[in-house]
Order: C-alpha cells, then structure tokens, then sequence
C-alpha cells in the first residue's frame, strides 16, 4: 500500500484510512442536513428522529457485529462495511421520502457501528502487536475526515446544490480509499506478543464479565456516551446553528464543522505525547472543561466569531477523549473494549438526535447548551475511572496494579 515497506507504519496507514474513511462519510451527510431538511420538508423533531434512526441502527448493530466479528474477522469486517456505507451515501441522496429516508440512515447506523468496533479491534491489535502507541493519531484522521468532508460540502455549494452530485462524488471517493487501503489491515492470525497481554479469563468468568460489566467499565461506558454526543453533536448541529441563530451564510455554515475538525485533528496529532507527560485522565477531565465552558461562553456571546472560537474549543477540549477512553477499555479487556465501543457509537448517532428534541421543544441554542452540559459530565466521569499509564511513549498501555 503506497509503496510503505515498513509493517507497523503500512498497518498503521490502513487503519487511519478506515478512521478518515468514517469521519468523511458521517460528516458528508451531516453537513448536507440543511438541504435535506429542505428537500425532504421535515420539521426539527422530525430530523431529531431521522438522526434517532441512525443511533438505533447502531445500538441493535452490536449483536450482530459481536457474530459478523467471530465469522469474518475485523479485517474483512472493516471492508464490508465501508463499501456498505459508501453506498448509503447514494441510496440517501436517492430518497423519495422521508419514511425511505429513515430506513436508509437505520441501515446506515447498522453499517457505522460495524465499522467503528472494526476499526478500533485492529487499532487496539496493532498498539499490542507492535508495542507502540497509535490510537490518538488514528483518531486524528477520523476528525481529518470530517475536515475532508465539510471542505467538500463548501466546495460542492460553489458549483451547485444537488445533493445527488455532492454524495456520488463523495461516495466514488470513498470507494477508491477502500480499493487502496484494503490489503495493508492486519489479518487475523496476528497474536499478542508474549508477554505483553494480559492473562486471558477462562471461558465462564468472560461470559459473567460480558453480562455484569465491571463498575470502572460503566463509568468508561458513561464517558464514552457523553464525550461522543458532544463530539457528534457538533458534526450535526453546527451547521444548521450557524446559519438558523447565528445567521451566517450558506458559504460559512459547514465551517463549524471545519473549525472543530481542525482542533481535534491539531490535538489529538499531539495527544499521544500529552498522554505521556499528564496522564490520560487529566487530559479528560482538563478537556471536558475546556469544551463545555467555551461552548457555554459561545452561546452566551453570540456572533459568528465567537461562536467559531467556542466550537474551537470544544474541539480541543474533546479531541482526546475517546482516544484515553479505547485505551483504558482495552487494558480492561476485549469485552470492555467491545462495550465501551458500542456505546461510543451509540452516544454519537443517537445523542444529537436528543439535541433535535431539546431543540423543537425550546430553541437550538437549549440544545447547544445540551452539548455543553454533556462535555462537563465527561469531567465529573473521568474521576471515577483508574486510568492507565504509560511507561514510555512506545509502550502499549497496561492496567494498573
């Protein structure tokens, strides 16, 4: 893949590609919301359940992903689902209706979840196999994807407002990341270097740690939820906020999500080294203030300036929250890892659609103060998880003792 030879940075290439691939795909549809809400003529509430329909494909994802996952693999997994959701892309821009349109972002949801608990198996497998850190930068291009994704929407805007010809330009792209990328995944006969996992539970206590989770497990899980509704909030809500109560124009309205897509794509290149030098849960309860607070002030002042520097904000603040949390997961177990991840995607598809409600029952400026009180909560559940450490920058994370 791209003529890389080294194993560890050609693996580490894919996988990224299947981050950045997630990031494009959600932001794509989601900086469209505008038009499709005209198109469609759908009312607040109603795109709060078009966006619920997505989180609950996601959360009923997770039995079938946890089968697909023992059948095929993350590997092939990770490559179904892509093109799956490459697809999406046109089947959406294609919809007559809106019933049509909620099953096609159901099936989505179904199809992001699978590929989120994919991709994030074979970042965990590639930190263990390798022995190096490398989530916080595979989750930086999730984010440049995103970035990717709104600079298209504006681009496309330019030319014209045909939805069909921004997402068919969009999905060909993403098919061609695939085709490219494909072969450098890890195959699933990689195994944990010796020595370096820990011991595995017998068969019994796995199921009995599957049904109960561990409390630490749940407090990851509820970090998790409220770290991703604030991040996917942004992606769904910016827009719209910009333009609908700020009053930017068409041009400037997926700038939101470009402001906080280059935050958290600027901190999370360098969250890796942060982890080593503060610790992961300071980084979390540091962030979760900074994001909430200055989304609270942008609220507050409002204007399109200060708004673009509150959403700034919450991009920095967040960018290293769900990269600390996979970590911790992880050294707690595939289990927790597969949990804490089902979650994750859930908190990200099905909590901005929370915001929608919030927003048709008061206004989109309640929603965003929904946001912002939901970045806070990541602070408060930060202190109630034991967080890893890291013994130098090129060891993989171990459980504390």
């Amino acid at each position: 893949m791209f003529g890389v030879t080294d194993q560890f940075r050609r693996a580490q290439l894919a996988i990224a590609a299947l981050f950045c691939f997630l990031g494009f795909q959600y932001a794509t549809w989601a900086s469209r919301l505008p038009a499709l809400k005209t198109r469609l003529d759908l009312t607040e509430a109603e795109l709060g359940l078009l966006l619920m329909a997505c989180g609950a494909g996601a959360a009923a994802s997770f039995p079938l992903v946890a089968v697909l996952m023992r059948r095929m693999g993350s590997r092939r997994l990770a490559v179904l689902s892509a093109v799956c959701l490459s697809l999406l892309l046109l089947a959406l821009s294609a919809a007559p209706d809106y019933p049509v349109a909620l099953v096609v972002i159901c099936c989505n949801g179904v199809a992001v979840g699978s590929l989120n608990v994919a991709m994030n198996a074979q970042g965990a497998a590639l930190e263990v196999t390798y022995r190096r850190t490398a989530m916080a930068k595979l989750h930086a291009t999730f984010s440049a994807g995103s970035l990717f994704a709104a600079l298209l929407a504006s681009g496309v805007n330019v030319v014209t407002t045909d939805v069909a010809v921004h997402f068919g330009v969009a999905a060909a792209l993403l098919l061609l990341l695939v085709g490219l990328t494909r072969s450098g995944l890890l195959t699933e006969d990689q195994q944990t270097p010796a020595g370096t996992h820990a011991e595995d539970p017998a068969p019994e206590k796995r199921r009995r740690r599957l049904s109960m989770p561990a409390r630490v497990t749940v407090w990851m899980g509820c970090a998790m939820v409220f770290g991703t509704v604030t991040e996917g909030a942004m992606n769904d809500w910016s827009a719209l906020y910009m333009k609908d109560v700020v009053g930017a124009a068409s041009e400037l309205a997926p700038m939101g999500i470009a402001v906080v897509s280059v935050m958290m794509v600027l901190a999370r290149i360098f969250a890796d080294g942060w982890r080593s030098r503060w610790g992961d849960g300071r980084i979390v309860r540091v962030g979760g203030v900074v994001a909430g607070a200055g989304l609270a002030l942008a609220l507050l002042a409002g204007g399109v300036v200060p708004t673009l520097i509150g959403f700034a904000c919450v991009g920095l603040g967040v960018a290293a929250v769900t990269p600390c949390i996979y970590v911790a997961a992880a050294a707690q177990g595939t289990d927790a890892l597969a949990l804490v991840a089902a979650m994750g995607t859930t908190g990200l598809l099905a909590g901005p659609a929370l915001i929608g409600f919030i927003a048709s029952a008061g206004s989109l400026v309640w929603g965003m103060g929904a946001v912002a009180a939901s970045a806070i909560l990541v602070s408060l559940c930060a202190t109630q998880i034991r967080w890893p450490k890291l013994a130098d920058s090129r060891a993989v994370l171990a459980p504390e003792s």
